[in-house]
């Protein structure tokens, strides 16, 4: 009984910590890992949509209804009732085309969790206007 209950103890430590290493992402390496994105999405105080929507204040947008895009059906219905938070926006950057099936999205997603953590830490430095934010 004791190995059952120091299985579950040690499961709950793990899944405690599994947010907390996300939220330590590296927003310097994050630009870094960015350059995978920029053929298709821009930040920062000029950006504009290109292939893909520009990702300034991303964190808190609903998917799918940045004015001036035109998203796939597909994405717009996945946006429904969501919003990109570092949650939603780990399993997406992980394997686009699985989370949204029929998104016009080609990339392929980024392998490694900590790539996908740096991304979300750099994305998180734009608000919506490009601007940088206070630290």
């Amino acid at each position: 009984m004791r190995s059952v209950t120091a299985l579950g103890l040690a499961a709950l430590v793990a899944l405690a910590a599994a947010p907390a290493a996300r939220a330590d992402g590296d927003a310097a390496a994050g630009e870094k890992v960015f350059i995978k994105c920029k053929a298709c999405h821009v930040v920062g105080p000029n950006a504009t949509n290109r292939v893909g929507p520009e990702l300034n204040g991303i964190i808190g947008r609903v998917p799918g209804t940045l004015g001036g895009f035109s998203f796939s059906p597909a994405m717009t219905e996945f946006g429904a009732g969501k919003v990109w938070d570092e949650a939603t926006l780990t399993e997406y950057l992980a394997a686009p085309r699985k989370v949204v099936t029929g998104t016009k999205m080609v990339f392929v997603g980024l392998p490694k969790p900590q790539d996908v953590a740096n991304v979300i830490a750099y994305l998180a430095t734009f608000n919506a206007d490009g601007s940088p934010k206070a630290p």
